[in-house]
């Protein structure tokens, strides 16, 4: 299935997990995630379900002054 991290195409299996798209990206926290728009706890990144054409946005802080 398509969907897109961070505005960018990413091909996943069929049933893939928020979680799979993070091994993609190979996120580091700290950051947090939303998929179309809604925010997602990170204790639901491994059992939260994409589907196609799902938008996942990561998010990271921004420090300094």
């Amino acid at each position: 299935m398509n969907i897109l991290i961070n505005d960018k195409p990413c091909t996943l299996p069929e049933g893939a997990l928020l979680a799979d798209a993070l091994a993609v990206l190979q996120a580091v926290p700290p950051f947090a995630v939303a998929v179309n728009r809604e925010f997602v706890p990170r204790s639901a990144y491994a059992t939260h379900p994409l589907h196609a054409d799902d938008r996942v946005e990561v998010i990271r802080p921004v420090t300094g002054g």
